[in-house]
Formats: structure tokens, C-alpha cells, sequence
């Protein structure tokens, strides 16, 4: 058959869609022909990115990069392609239009299809999509029927998995966060690992349905993933129980001190705000007189959450957080509608890189308006808003539609490059291992157009993220040894037969008595020796000719006395084990801060700062940023 005879009915099918289409009507075609599916799919994906992209869109661009996307995994890589359809040189007149487009992917479609009949035409033209995106941002996207629905999951209802958030970056599998208290948490998998392998094959090249399909599963099954982790030689083993993976966004509650209240978010869903407002009237009735608001490795989510999680802390009229597009439908300035319940409590925002979007919103409304102190380390650096769009079968697409602004009109949008996302999504591994020294370093190269003032005259920074008013350094030093006893399950196992040794007159003692034990439940020397022997079952090895920890292939090599120094860390984490055992996982938190963060304990010398910074904005403060 002709490309001509096989085109012409064909092009008269995608002309009625193409009318409806631009008529609003999309849901014209009922039909089981994937041709056409797949045609409407390209058709709703591009028209939507013309019709709602943040800024101006080469047509012509995009239309290549579909092309580009179609043939990219062409099973024939030995296809003669020039001169076709489908060739990419694209030597010949630009696509100037929509119509023009539509027409001519089409024509590549069908002669694919008609010339290459193994070709699995629904994935080519999910490759399309993906190229199509990739002349956007990092963050505009096609999403896979499956994949979506998993997302809408981890906004909405209850799933089982390993409990991760990733992405495909490059055809690696990389984990963006480990869902707190989820199984993937407790091993200690964290933000940057590579998963190269899951069970007994590699992972490599696994798209995201893939990664999907492979690690979700019912809750006690088991599944084993290598990670390669930056900095780290060898990979490391690990074997993951799958559990309930838990959806809510507040991750602790609970008082610091007798009127200090303390609140983690670890994401911003439909029931953040909530959630938040429970916490604080129950940390009100406890005590509390100021807070700090724990919003580290918080990737962000809703936008309506966040502003609504923020004017709690302000007056009346005070302007939040503005968006600009092309389109003026995008573009809005939001202002607290009313008096904030906590416009009134001190507070401070803990952040650090993994701290995005929503996040950034709220810590940026804060230190714009001179309300609060941020404390941590520079976050991420996302000032890009999306809306999600569903097509013909039930994929989605996210398109970036806006650009949102602090109040002091900061864009914290760090650079991104048009040519790939690795680069912009490893930038927070390749900043300087001193947080200090990232901040000195960022804010040298900030030119005078990025810089801003708060209400009160302090000068703030656009283009790279929120820059904290106190920086700590993260504490991750001397790590290894704990490290090990997770990837190994160690702690997990030692918990497990320790309560089936001691679980009833340990709940007889501590049940009824959770602040008791956070300050004062201790393990025993016992304990000390038997966690020792299982980490040495593991092979951990003293060595009396090293000076620091080594760790090579399955073996970790500490020099004599080491495990003595550190041994408080590993000890930590198991008392917090064993807190998420007896009291479930809002406990987990508040024993294993009391251990580790470091930056909590710097915020709580920071009172002092917060007061003065109040004062001072009460005398300084000339005209609110409220428009």
C-alpha cells in the first residue's frame, strides 16, 4: 500500500478531530483503533502546551523534538529514515503552525507504522510525548496511564510499595526521597541513590512504569534493589519489606521543650492544612508559645495548601505569593483572607536542599515579611508551577503554566538547560559539602537584578533558592557505621527479637509513659555487646591498621575504638525503632531528632534572634510588600 492511499482516510479522520478539538469538544471519538488514539493523544498534548505553557512556544521545536522522541527507540537502528517522515535533519520548510504539525506527525506516525509493523506504535508514541516535553522545563512532563494513577495515590488514598519517591533520570533509576517511616526510610536509602538493579536484573533502562510495576507489591513481600550511591565505590545491597506506605504529610507533632511545639511536613496534600491546624490546636493545649515549623527534604506539592498553610502566620491583606504567565488566567497574586490563628507565634522554618516548592513558598513569605527565622541549608530552588491535564487514556500530562514570586518579588527558580534534566537534577549533589561556604559561594555570583529587600530592608536572593537567615551544616559525619546497620537490617531485626525477648515488661515499665522513655530509656551493656556481634555477623571488622572506616565490596573495615566513639548513633536509631514499634510512627520522629538534628538544636538558640528580628522589623518596616 501507498503512504498516500494509507494516509488519506486517515488525515480525514484527524481533521474532524483536530475541528472538535479546537471547538472544546474533546471526547468526540469513542473508538478501539490505537491509530487514532494515539493521534488524539499527540493532538491534546500539543494543543495544551500551546494553549498553557508559561512562555512563548517554538512550534517548530517542539514538533522536532517529537520526531526526534518517535524514532529514538526505533527497534531497526539500521532504518534508512532520510528523506522520510520520519527524518529528524529536518533539511526541508519548519512547521510554522499548529495545523501544519498535527499534519506532518501524522504522515511520520503512519509511515512508521506502515513500514515498521513490529514497532509497538502506542510506546512510540509515548516517546513523542516525552520529546515533545524535553524543548520545555525539567518539570513539564508526560505521565504514563499507570504512573498517574500511582501519583494521584500518593496524594489521595493508601498504597503498598517500598515507600520512595524517584525519577528516571538518563535511564537510572534515582531516588529523590525515601517516604518518611516508609520501608525504604528505615533501611536508610536516602536522596541521590542510584537503583541499578531489582532482584536479579538490572534496572537500568527501566522506565518509570517499569520501576512501578517492579517495586510495588503486597505488604511483607519482599524485594532486593543494589544502589549505587554518589561517593560511594561499591554498591551497596539491600533487601526491602514492603509496607504500608504512609500518605499523610505531617510526619511528627510534639513539644520540644515546655513551650516550644514542633511540626515536620513532609509533603503538601489535600489534607496538609488540616492536618497542620489539628497538630497546632493540640501543641496549644500542651503548652505552646512558639514553633518551629520542620519543612526539610519537604519536596512541596499543592500550591493551595502551601498559601493556606502560610497566612496562618500573618495578618489580614498580607500578600503571600504572586504568579506570572504569558496567559492572565495564570496570573494572580494571593493575600491572606483573614487574621492568621498564629499570626502572632514566634516561629522558625527549618529547610534544606530537598526543601521545593511549596516549601519555598511558605519559607519565602516568611522571610520576606520578616516574620520568622529560616534556618538550614539553601533549598532546592523550584519556582515553577503546574497543572496537570489528562488525555484520551487516561495518561496525564503536567505543563508548566506559571512562575511564582515571594512577596518581595523574588523568582527562586534556579537555572535549568533545555537540553536535559540530569544536570538540573543533580545540581543539589554537586554543591559544596560546607553549607556555609554554598551560601557564600551562591550569593558572590548573584548579580544586583536578583537582589531583593524584605519589608524590613534585609537583603534576600532570587535564582537558586531560599537562602537561610542562620545556616547549619548538617551533621553526617561519622555515619558509617550506622549506615551499615541499616542497609543490613540489622537494627530492624535486633528491635524485632528484642521485643519478642522483652516486649511485655518493656510495656509495662515505658507503655504508658512515651516522654519518660524519650529521656530516659537507655540500652543496656548487653544490648551494646549483642548489636555489636550482629554488626561483626555482617562483617563489620576491626582493624588495628586503619584511622578511618573503610568500605569495600560487603565488608566495612573501622579502626580499634571507633564503634565505642560512635556507638551513641546507631543506639539512637534503634531506640527510635523501637519507639516506632510500641507507638507507631509519630514517635519516630521525636526520639530520633532528640539524636541527630543538629539543626533543630541550633534553632532553639536562635529564640533570641527571632525576638530582635521582630523588634527590628517593627521599626524599620516602611511600606508592607502587600501588592
Amino acid at each position: 500500500m501507498s503512504v498516500k492511499k494509507f494516509l488519506a482516510p486517515n488525515l480525514a479522520i484527524l481533521i474532524v478531530l483536530s475541528f472538535f478539538w479546537l471547538a472544546g469538544v474533546e471526547n468526540v471519538v469513542q473508538s478501539d483503533n490505537d491509530d487514532q488514539k494515539n493521534l488524539k493523544k499527540y493532538i491534546q498534548t500539543q494543543r495544551r502546551i500551546l494553549d498553557n505553557y508559561v512562555d512563548e512556544v517554538n512550534i517548530s521545536a517542539i514538533y522536532k523534538k517529537s520526531i526526534q522522541g518517535l524514532v529514538s527507540n526505533l527497534s531497526d537502528t539500521t532504518a534508512e529514515i532520510k528523506d522520510t517522515p520520519i527524518d529528524t535533519t529536518f533539511e526541508g520548510t519548519p512547521v510554522d503552525d499548529f495545523g501544519e504539525s498535527v499534519k506532518k506527525f501524522e504522515e511520520a506516525y503512519l509511515y512508521m507504522s506502515s513500514n515498521f509493523p513490529d514497532e509497538d506504535m502506542d510506546e512510540r508514541t509515548e516517546d513523542a510525548l516525552k520529546g515533545m516535553f524535553k524543548g520545555l522545563d525539567p518539570h513539564s512532563v508526560y505521565i504514563p496511564p499507570k504512573v498517574g494513577k500511582y501519583q494521584d495515590e500518593e496524594f489521595a488514598g493508601k498504597f503498598q510499595g517500598v515507600g520512595i519517591q524517584f525519577q528516571v533520570i538518563q535511564d537510572t533509576i534515582t531516588v529523590i526521597t525515601a517516604i518518611s517511616g516508609g520501608p525504604s526510610d528505615q533501611l536508610g536509602i536516602r536522596s541521590g541513590d542510584r537503583i541499578i538493579a531489582i532482584g536479579d536484573s538490572s534496572a537500568v533502562g527501566f522506565n518509570n512504569n517499569d520501576v512501578r510495576n517492579a517495586l510495588r507489591g503486597p505488604k511483607d513481600s519482599e524485594v532486593d534493589v543494589t544502589i549505587k550511591r554518589p561517593h560511594v565505590k561499591e554498591p551497596l545491597d539491600f533487601t526491602i519489606t514492603r509496607d504500608d506506605i504512609p500518605l499523610y504529610s505531617l510526619g511528627a507533632s510534639y513539644m520540644l521543650d515546655d513551650k516550644t511545639g514542633y511540626i515536620k511536613l513532609d509533603k503538601f496534600v489535600q489534607t496538609t492544612h488540616e492536618e497542620f491546624m489539628t497538630a497546632m490546636k493540640e501543641l496549644k493545649k500542651e503548652g505552646m508559645e512558639r514553633l518551629v515549623l520542620d519543612l526539610q527534604g519537604n519536596p512541596g506539592g499543592y500550591l493551595h495548601q502551601a498559601i493556606a498553610i502560610s497566612e496562618e502566620f500573618f495578618p489580614r491583606g498580607t500578600k503571600i505569593v504572586s504568579t506570572k504567565s504569558r496567559h492572565t488566567r495564570f496570573t494572580s497574586s494571593y493575600h491572606s483572607r483573614r487574621n492568621g490563628k498564629f499570626k502572632d507565634t514566634p516561629v522558625i522554618v527549618l529547610v534544606n536542599e530537598g526543601s521545593a516548592s511549596a516549601s519555598e513558598i511558605v519559607s519565602g513569605a516568611i522571610q520576606d515579611h520578616d516574620r520568622g527565622w529560616i534556618v538550614g541549608q539553601r533549598t532546592f530552588g523550584k519556582g515553577l508551577v503546574q497543572q496537570q491535564y489528562e488525555l484520551v487514556d487516561d495518561s496525564k500530562i503536567r505543563v508548566t503554566i506559571s512562575k511564582y514570586y515571594t512577596p518581595s518579588g523574588r523568582l527562586i527558580q534556579k537555572p535549568y538547560s533545555k537540553k536535559g534534566g540530569q544536570k538540573y537534577a543533580y545540581e543539589i549533589y554537586q554543591r559544596g559539602q560546607d553549607a556555609k561556604d554554598d551560601a557564600t559561594e551562591f550569593i558572590s555570583h548573584v548579580p544586583d537584578s536578583l537582589k531583593y529587600k524584605t519589608d524590613a530592608g534585609r537583603t534576600v536572593y532570587g535564582g537558586g533558592g531560599i537562602v537561610p537567615d542562620h545556616i547549619v551544616q548538617e551533621d553526617t559525619s561519622n555515619a558509617i557505621v550506622t549506615n551499615f546497620m541499616r542497609r543490613n537490617q540489622v537494627g530492624l531485626n535486633f528491635v524485632r527479637d528484642y521485643l519478642d525477648k522483652n516486649g511485655k515488661e518493656f510495656r509495662q515499665k515505658w507503655e504508658d509513659n512515651f516522654k519518660k522513655f524519650r529521656t530516659e530509656f537507655e540500652w543496656t551493656q548487653e544490648n551494646k555487646d549483642e548489636l555489636f556481634s550482629r554488626l561483626q555477623a555482617k562483617n563489620m571488622v576491626v582493624s588495628d591498621t586503619l584511622s578511618t572506616p573503610e568500605f569495600k565490596s560487603d565488608t566495612l573495615f573501622i579502626p580499634e575504638g571507633h564503634f565505642e566513639e560512635i556507638e551513641w548513633m546507631p543506639l539512637g536509631v534503634l531506640k527510635a525503632q523501637l519507639a516506632k514499634q510500641v507507638w507507631g510512627l509519630k514517635s519516630y520522629y521525636p526520639v530520633l531528632n532528640n539524636v541527630f538534628d543538629n539543626t533543630i538544636d541550633a534553632a532553639m538558640r536562635m529564640w533570641d534572634e527571632v525576638a530582635k528580628l521582630k523588634d527590628y522589623a517593627a521599626t524599620h518596616t516602611k511600606v508592607p510588600n502587600n501588592k
